[in-house]
C-alpha cells in the first residue's frame, strides 16, 4: 500500500481544474489563490510520482492517467460529502445546505412559488440553486456537484432515483387571430411544420413537444432556434411562427402583455412529467421525498385554460 494518501483538498483542486480548464478559474471556485491550488496539485503529483496535468502558457491538458484519477476523485469527494450528509440527515430534515440544479424551462416558473414556501417552512435550509440544461444537470448530480435535480421526464437518467411530482400539460401558442376562431384543443396534424419554433438542442422540452405530436415531419422540419421560452414568445409575438409551451409557463404569466393565444395540445401524451431526481442510495433520500412533497404543494395552481384563451 502506498505510504501517501491524497487529501480531499488536493482532489478537490484537481477536479476543479478539470472542470474549468484554467488555474485561475479553478482557484476561484475553490476560494483559494491560484498559487495555492497549483501548489496543491504539484504536491499531489510529486508524492504519487506521476504527472497528471501538462502545463503550457495557453493550455491545461490532463494526461490519460490524470483523467482516470479525476473520475475516481469525483467518487471519493461524493462519498466524503455523503458521510457528512448521513450525520446531518439524522437530525432535523431539510436543514443545512442543499444544492439543487433546475432546468431552464422550470426554474423561472416554479421557483417563485417554491422559494417563499421553503423560507417559511424550512428557515434553517440553505438552498443553493444552479440552472442547467438537463444533461448538464445530470452530469453535475453524478459528479457530486449538486444533491438533487428538478427536471422533466422522460429523459435517460441511468442509475438514479426519482419521484414524479406532477404532470405539466403542453399547449400550442400562436399569434392572436391566427388562425381565426381556433378550436378549444389543437391536434398535432393542425400544426404547420414550416412555422413550428422550438428550443435549441440541449433543452428536453423540445424532445417532449415533438414526442407528444408524434409526427416525424415535425421533427425534420421544426425550426429549433430559441435559447429560452421567453425568446420563443418574442418570435411568436412578432408573427414568425408558433411554439409549444408547458402549462407552468402559462400559469407563470409568460403570455402577459403579448398578443398570443394558447390552446392545449390534444394527443395521447400531451404533457411532461416534472420530477425530483437524486443519486441512488443517497443518505438524504427521506429528505428528498419530503422536498418532493413540498414541491408538489407549491406547484398546485388553478386551471389556467380560461386565462390561456
Amino acid at each position: 500500500m502506498s505510504n501517501y494518501m491524497p487529501t480531499l483538498k488536493q482532489l478537490q483542486y484537481l477536479v476543479a481544474l478539470k472542470e474549468h480548464g484554467h488555474f485561475g478559474k479553478a482557484a476561484d471556485s475553490c476560494y483559494v489563490t491560484q498559487s495555492t491550488l497549483s501548489a496543491g496539485i504539484r504536491e499531489l503529483e510529486s508524492l504519487i510520482g506521476v504527472t497528471l496535468v501538462e502545463r503550457t502558457r495557453r493550455v491545461v491538458r490532463f494526461t490519460a492517467l490524470g483523467d482516470r484519477i479525476v473520475e475516481k476523485a469525483h467518487r471519493v469527494l461524493r462519498e466524503a460529502e455523503e458521510l457528512a450528509a448521513i450525520a446531518e440527515a439524522s437530525g432535523k430534515p431539510l436543514t443545512g445546505e442543499l444544492r439543487m440544479s433546475v432546468i431552464p424551462t422550470i426554474a423561472p416558473f416554479l421557483l417563485p412559488r417554491l422559494l417563499p414556501r421553503l423560507r417559511a417552512d424550512r428557515p434553517e435550509l440553505k438552498l443553493y440553486l444552479r440552472e442547467e440544461t438537463t444533461q448538464a444537470a445530470i452530469d453535475s448530480l453524478r459528479h457530486g456537484n449538486v444533491d438533487c435535480v428538478l427536471m422533466a421526464l422522460p429523459f435517460p437518467t441511468g442509475e438514479l432515483d426519482s419521484e414524479i411530482l406532477f404532470q405539466d400539460p403542453l399547449y400550442v401558442a400562436f399569434p392572436r387571430d391566427d388562425p381565426t376562431n381556433p378550436p378549444d384543443w389543437i391536434k398535432p396534424d393542425m400544426i404547420d411544420e414550416n412555422k413550428l419554433l422550438l428550443l435549441e438542442d440541449g433543452h428536453c422540452l423540445k424532445d417532449h413537444a415533438l414526442a407528444a405530436c408524434n409526427r416525424p415531419d415535425l421533427r425534420a422540419s421544426a425550426t429549433m432556434m430559441g435559447t429560452s421560452l421567453h425568446t420563443l414568445i418574442q418570435m411568436v409575438d412578432n408573427g414568425l411562427g408558433v411554439t409549444m409551451l408547458p402549462e407552468m409557463a402559462l400559469a407563470g404569466g409568460i403570455l402577459e402583455h403579448t398578443n398570443i393565444t394558447a390552446r392545449p395540445l390534444q394527443s395521447d401524451h400531451a404533457w411532461r412529467d416534472i420530477a425530483l431526481v437524486w443519486r441512488k442510495n443517497s443518505p438524504r433520500e427521506k429528505e428528498f421525498h419530503l422536498l418532493a412533497e413540498i414541491l408538489r404543494d407549491a406547484a398546485d395552481h388553478p386551471a389556467i385554460r380560461a386565462n390561456a384563451a
